[in-house]
C-alpha cells in the first residue's frame, strides 16, 4: 500500500464522528447498515453522518451499494487490512510478535 493512501486513511479516522462510524461498520461486517440505522444507533444527524461518510469513503475505508431504494454501507476490509499491514509491516524487527507482545505493544 502507498504511503499517501495510508496517510489518507489514518486522516479519515483521526476524527472521533468518524472513527465511531467506522468501528460501527466493522462490527455490522459485510452486511452493512443503512445511513438512517447509522445515524440513528450514533445520535449523528443525517447531514453530518453523510459529510462524515464521504470522507471515509474518500479515504478508501468503506464502500457503498444501492440495495433497492436504500444506499448500504461496508468496511472496506481489504483496505482497512493493508493500513494495518503498512503499520505493522516492519514490526519486531521482521520477527514473528508472540502475540502477548502484540498485546503489550509489540515489545519485542
Amino acid at each position: 500500500m502507498e504511503e499517501a493512501a495510508v496517510v489518507k486513511s489514518l486522516a479519515a479516522l483521526a476524527q472521533p464522528v468518524r472513527l465511531q462510524v467506522f468501528r460501527a461498520l466493522v462490527i455490522a461486517g459485510p452486511r452493512g447498515m443503512t445511513p438512517s440505522t447509522m445515524a440513528e444507533g450514533l445520535g449523528i444527524s443525517s447531514s453530518a453522518l453523510s459529510f462524515h461518510l464521504k470522507e471515509l469513503a474518500h479515504a478508501g475505508l468503506v464502500t457503498q451499494e444501492r440495495v433497492g431504494r436504500n444506499l448500504v454501507y461496508r468496511a472496506a476490509f481489504e483496505h482497512m487490512n493493508g493500513v494495518l499491514a503498512y503499520l505493522t509491516e516492519n514490526c519486531c524487527q521482521g520477527e514473528a510478535c508472540a502475540v502477548d507482545s502484540v498485546q503489550a505493544g509489540c515489545a519485542c
